[in-house]
C-alpha cells in the first residue's frame, strides 16, 4: 500500500524520527532524511537503508529556521522521485525558558523550528500533497494542553502545533489529511535525575517508559489505516495526560 511513495521526514538523523524512517522504509516508502547539523548520523542511515533497498533514502540538508529556503527544500524532496506523498513535521527544538529570563533570541528558535517552519513546509507542500491524496504527520507533545513547568515557550509552541494541524486539516481537505502525534515519557530531557523519571512513570497508567517505536507505529497507523481521520492528535502516553 506504501510501496515507492515517497515520505519527507525532518529532523530524521536521530531518535523518533531515525525509528520512524526505518519503519515506513520496511513499508516500502522512498525516505528524504533531512538534517540540519548531523550529517554523519542521517549518512549512517542513509547507507543502512539504501543496503536494504538500493536508492530508498535521499538526504536533504537545510536549516529550517531559514524561511525562505523551505519552498527550495520542498521542489528538492519532490524532484528526488517525481512526487511527495507524506509530509512529517518531527524537527525540534527542546530546552527550559523560565519567565524572567526568556529572551528574544529563544522565542525565535523554539517558536521557529516548532511552529512556523512547519507551517510553511506544509503550505509549500500542500499542491503536491493534493496531487496523490497524501497527508500530514506532525510530532506535538502532552504538554500542548498542559504547560511543562519552566518551559513556556516550548509549550507555547507546541500548542500552536495543534492548531496549526487542525486548521490544516480544515484548510487542505478533502484531498490532504492532517493528523498529529503527541509523545509523553518516550524519550528523557537530558539532566533528567531518575527519581524525576520514576515520578513521570508512576504517573502513567501503564507504569512503564514508552519506546520511540511506538511513536513510529503511531505514524505509520496514521499515515497508512487512517483514511477517515483528519484533524486528530493521537496521544501515546501510557495514560499520562489522564492522570491529574
Amino acid at each position: 500500500m506504501l510501496s515507492n511513495k515517497v515520505v519527507l521526514i525532518t529532523g530524521a538523523a536521530h531518535r523518533i524520527g531515525a525509528t520512524t524512517a526505518r519503519m515506513l522504509h520496511a513499508e516500502g516508502m522512498n525516505i528524504l532524511l533531512h538534517y540540519r547539523h548531523s550529517r554523519d548520523a542521517a549518512e549512517t542511515l542513509q547507507t543502512e537503508l539504501n543496503d536494504i533497498r538500493p536508492d530508498s533514502v535521499k538526504l536533504l540538508q537545510a536549516d529550517l529556521h531559514d524561511t525562505q529556503s523551505l519552498p527550495g527544500l520542498i521542489e528538492e524532496a519532490v524532484n528526488a522521485w517525481g512526487r511527495l506523498d507524506v509530509l512529517i513535521n518531527n524537527a525540534s527544538s527542546f530546552y527550559p525558558t523560565p519567565i524572567g529570563g526568556v529572551t528574544e533570541a529563544q522565542w525565535d528558535d523554539l517558536i521557529g523550528s516548532n511552529l512556523k517552519a512547519p507551517l510553511f513546509l506544509s503550505q509549500a507542500a500542500a499542491p503536491y500533497l493534493r496531487q496523490h491524496q497524501g497527508c500530514i504527520v506532525s510530532i506535538v507533545d502532552i504538554h500542548a494542553e498542559r504547560p511543562l513547568k519552566e518551559f513556556p515557550v516550548y509549550s507555547m509552541a507546541k500548542a500552536g502545533l495543534v492548531m496549526l494541524t487542525k486548521s490544516l486539516a480544515c484548510e487542505l481537505g478533502p484531498e490532504v489529511r492532517v493528523n498529529a502525534v503527541a509523545p509523553g515519557a518516550i524519550l528523557w530531557p537530558e539532566n533528567l535525575g531518575e527519581a524525576e523519571k520514576e515520578k513521570i512513570i508512576s504517573r502513567t497508567f501503564l507504569k512503564r517508559q514508552g519506546a520511540p517505536e511506538d511513536i513510529a507505529k503511531a505514524i505509520l497507523y496514521l499515515v497508512r489505516d487512517a483514511g477517515y481521520v483528519s484533524g486528530q492528535v493521537l496521544t501515546v502516553d501510557g495514560g499520562r495526560s489522564l492522570n491529574s
